[in-house]
């Protein structure tokens, strides 16, 4: 399973998820699954938008697999 850190780095930059979707230009339900990590798998297309309105590298928003 794919664990993504959006939500946290959203949070750190006081953007909430709506804010996020308009900006970024994708689905509330797609953002929804990658907000809650309740998706198998991620549309590189899509993550290179919430990347690119956070300021951050795509790679920054896979959370390490040793954090839990």
């Amino acid at each position: 399973m794919v664990r993504l850190q959006i939500k946290d780095i959203a949070q750190r930059q006081n953007v909430n998820r709506s804010q996020l979707q308009m900006k970024a230009g994708v689905t509330m339900p797609l953002l929804n699954r990658y907000w809650n990590n309740s998706t198998r798998s991620v549309n590189l297309e899509a993550l290179g938008k919430i990347a690119r309105t956070l300021g951050v590298n795509v790679r920054d928003l896979f959370a390490d697999n040793e954090e839990k």
